[in-house]
């Protein structure tokens, strides 16, 4: 779930054509593409590359990567930028994802941040949400702790999910999803508690789960000052894709944006390379997570 989410640019077969860019048009879009969104690419992935931009260059008439790097550095072809950003950071996610985290959250984050003195509600950053289902997933467990912990919800929670792709975006706001996306970690209890149904393929997530999230356009390689302050950053599947170099700033930074004593959910995967320093390793048994120091 993510901006670049699990598979984001893994995989991928051979354009319909069977023709595959140069390697000095790769290497040319490659470069770009990391500088534009972070996104590492490997060194074999042309074929990648060539399903998912061969419709689109089809479409604007553009013969090689060389060409559309060039088109796509024009500023009246930002539409068009958009739209490479967006084919090559395709999004694959689940509801509640990994389970142990959403666990971690119930259990031990809510009840420990709720019971301290505060002036203030408690902010939960969920980092490339990709088309909605971690902030989604995250609101109905606040709504789960709720109507559980009665005496121990003081303090109302917020939500903020960024993404880069706009595509996704206008999928998180719309908060409507077909059965087939349901299916993948919703459970049936969930689904008719937190859903409405629009029509036989579609459902809708119900307005007290949406709104305390609040959705924002950020490209994790830009200033975080604009979102504030957190208590707890969910970032997740996301810090796989990018060179060592941006994992450590992206990590360096978000340490930034967390309160004294606020907590990182990363991936399975993932670490936290270089800026260890920063961070206390919490084990949750299942899970870790990781307190700023």
């Amino acid at each position: 779930m993510s901006q670049y989410s699990s598979g984001s640019i893994s995989g991928g077969s051979r354009s319909q054509s069977g023709s595959l860019p140069s390697s000095a048009d790769y290497a040319e879009f490659k470069s770009f593409l990391e500088k534009a969104c972070g996104i590492l690419l490997g060194d074999n992935k042309q074929y990648l590359v060539s399903s998912r931009l061969s419709k689109l260059m089809q479409d604007n008439a553009i013969s090689s990567l060389s060409e559309l790097v060039k088109e796509m550095q024009m500023i009246s072809k930002r539409n068009l930028k958009q739209a490479v950003i967006d084919a090559m950071t395709t999004n694959e996610t689940l509801w509640f994802r990994d389970a142990h985290p959403f666990d971690i959250l119930q259990r031990k984050l809510l009840p420990e941040l709720q019971q301290q003195s505060r002036s203030r509600e408690i902010r939960i950053w969920s980092a490339a949400c990709s088309s909605g289902q971690e902030p989604y997933s995250l609101s109905m467990t606040v709504e789960e702790f709720k109507s559980t912990s009665m005496g121990l919800m003081k303090y109302p929670v917020e939500i903020v999910a960024t993404e880069l792709s706009a595509s996704m975006l206008d999928c998180c706001k719309r908060a409507e999803y077909n059965e087939l996306a349901l299916k993948r970690g919703l459970s049936p209890e969930r689904l008719k508690r937190f859903f409405t149904q629009v029509n036989d393929d579609v459902w809708k997530v119900k307005p007290e789960i949406g709104q305390r999230i609040r959705f924002q356009s950020l490209n994790l390689m830009d200033n975080y000052f604009s979102l504030g302050k957190f208590d707890i950053i969910f970032c997740r599947n996301v810090l796989i894709y990018f060179s060592a170099e941006l994992k450590s700033d992206i990590l360096r930074r978000m340490h930034s944006a967390l309160n004294p004593g606020g907590y990182l959910v990363l991936g399975a995967s993932e670490g936290l390379t270089d800026a260890g320093q920063l961070y206390e390793m919490v084990q949750c048994n299942p899970g870790i997570i990781y307190r700023a120091l």
